[in-house]
């Protein structure tokens, strides 16, 4: 009888260590140490949790120092609460953003890409495309550059599409999904405006 009550014990204490654990076995508050992916908002970004660097499963929230083009080791905590009502990603669990460690300057010229339309929860596929003058921007801080007059076409073209979107919001409160299921921007990091801009080389339309 002695040995059941420990193993009913040991059973008890083992589940609820699980039940406490988040993914990758983080506890909420843990202080953790990650490389965070110089490519910001790309479709493959990849942050790291180290010191195995194992791809990391979850979001940083409050990071607004980060800048596109560096590769960033950052101290985080984790939250994780399941009696959270679901964010804006429809997840209870992420990392808090607590200081910089270390900032480094990309040198590479490795093409990636961006996707400008995204969906969120709750909601719909979004545009993420702005235009302030006669600049466009991704995600609203990153402007996107160009040199062929084409490209500057297809943005123009996104744009106008997403002002309508906006419009139609606005006068009837109906939200009006885009016409493209996707759109995917290939781009480099400009060097002209680093760390502010990336250069578009390609847009892919999806209908």
């Amino acid at each position: 009888m002695k040995y059941l009550y420990l193993f009913f014990a040991f059973f008890m204490l083992t589940s609820c260590s699980k039940e406490d654990l988040g993914p990758m076995g983080l506890k909420h508050g843990q202080e953790v140490e990650v490389t965070v992916d110089h490519r910001y908002g790309a479709i493959d970004e990849r942050h790291w949790l180290l010191p195995n660097k194992e791809p990391l499963e979850y979001n940083i929230h409050g990071f607004d120092e980060r800048e596109a083009g560096y590769i960033y080791k950052v101290k985080a905590t984790v939250h994780l609460d399941r009696s959270d009502p679901p964010i804006q990603d429809g997840t209870s669990h992420w990392l808090n953003f607590t200081e910089i460690i270390s900032k480094e300057k990309y040198e590479g010229n490795e093409p990636f890409e961006i996707g400008l339309i995204q969906s969120y929860i709750p909601g719909g596929p979004v545009i993420m495309l702005a235009k302030e003058a006669e600049s466009y921007f991704f995600s609203s801080n990153i402007q996107l550059t160009f040199h062929d007059a084409a490209i500057g076409d297809q943005l123009e073209e996104i744009w106008q599409h997403n002002k309508e979107i906006h419009a139609a919001y606005t006068i009837d409160g109906n939200y009006k999904e885009p016409k493209w299921q996707s759109i995917t921007a290939t781009v480099t990091h400009d060097p002209d405006n680093f760390g502010k801009a990336y250069l578009v080389s390609h847009i892919e339309l999806t209908e």
